[in-house]
């Protein structure tokens, strides 16, 4: 187990990801925040800028280019995708971990990473090397990697939910997989755009990258691997949509049972896979999750239905996109990582009104 207080860093502390690191690392008894680096804010007291923050966090921001990021034992990147690759192998040389919030180490094949990201891959012998951090998926292997691919929201919703399913080869592939998923504005990032505008957002809904989305190959590429033994081709389609709230993600996801689920007890199954996931929550029968039940925790709640007189079954998965969806799942991997209990830090009621 960790006993000394592990040195962590955030590049890009100025954004939504950023800010709930913050938020949540302020108040982990095992971290001392050392580094929060921002170009356009260096000398700035975090807190003013977040005053949320004003009685946690007594550091200011420094400049990316004149920090020393070896000096931490962890750095979080809250960055736009491309700046964790360029930085990641000085820092493995300096024995310091790397958990990215982007997409740099999530894709594990550079050519499709190059085609969605339209970036070269810098770093391909680290990406080899580095862990897609799904905890409840890849536990095992987060716990002795040195870069972790944080994973992005939507699959992280996709994924959980259909992972008891694809695991025990209960899903027929002869249709496609389909998620239809919506997310609060805040997943956009804090950056200054009309289609987030108050007026531009608020009362009205709306489907986007419904031609392809960039998670798309990544929760593609992680059914394929859950569902290797198989040996099916499989089909997914992903359409996300734009809600007029802050926080919050609802993910609903269809697929056709195999013969083989005929004999099995749904609702059972996934009580069993999640059991021991204290932030996973499987709802009894008959229920449904709502985005409010999550907000501002690192809990995902997952429902299942079956359609009557079908084959097909819906699940419904709720999270909080910023914090399951991103920088709490981040914390989680911080965790396992350097040995300390799984949910230290992250023991957050869900704010509810």
């Amino acid at each position: 187990m960790q006993s000394k207080k592990l040195k962590v860093g955030i590049v890009g502390g100025t954004g939504y990801t950023g800010v709930e690191l913050l938020r949540l690392l302020s108040i982990h008894p095992n971290v001392t925040l050392t580094a929060i680096t921002s170009r356009g804010e260096a000398g700035l007291p975090v807190a003013d800028m977040f005053p949320s923050l004003r009685g946690y966090v007594d550091v200011a921001f420094s400049d990316p280019a004149t920090v020393d990021l070896t000096a931490c034992d962890v750095v979080f990147f809250a960055t736009p995708h491309g700046v964790a690759m360029s930085q990641t192998p000085a820092l493995l040389k300096a024995n310091v971990k790397v958990i990215d919030l982007a997409a740099d180490f999530r894709l594990q094949d550079t050519a499709v990473f190059e085609k969605w990201y339209k970036m070269a891959h810098s770093c391909a012998d680290v990406l080899k090397n580095a862990v897609y951090g799904i905890p409840e998926l890849n536990r095992a292997h987060i716990k002795n990697a040195s870069v972790i691919g944080n994973p992005g929201c939507y699959p992280t919703t996709v994924l959980l939910g259909l992972a008891p399913l694809l695991e025990q080869g209960l899903i027929d592939f002869s249709v496609p997989i389909i998620a239809d998923a919506k997310s609060g504005v805040s997943g956009a990032g804090r950056k200054a755009e009309v289609a987030t505008l108050f007026a531009e957002a608020s009362d009205t809904m709306k489907a986007y990258g419904v031609a392809g989305h960039r998670h798309h190959p990544e929760i593609h590429a992680q059914i394929t691997q859950l569902a290797s033994s198989s040996g099916a081709k499989i089909e997914f389609i992903f359409t996300p949509h734009l809600v007029p709230m802050i926080r919050g993600m609802l993910s609903t996801v269809y697929v056709k049972l195999s013969a083989k689920a005929s004999d099995v007890d749904l609702q059972a199954l996934f009580e069993k896979r999640y059991e021991n996931e204290q932030f996973v929550d499987v709802l009894p029968a008959g229920n449904l999750p709502e985005t409010r039940s999550v907000r501002g925790s690192n809990q995902l709640r997952i429902a299942i239905h079956k359609q009557v007189d079908s084959d097909y079954l819906t699940i419904v998965v709720v999270q909080d996109n910023l914090v399951k969806g991103a920088a709490g799942q981040a914390v989680q991997n911080m965790n396992i990582m350097f040995g300390l209990a799984e949910n230290t830090g992250l023991v957050v009621v869900p704010l509810l009104p």
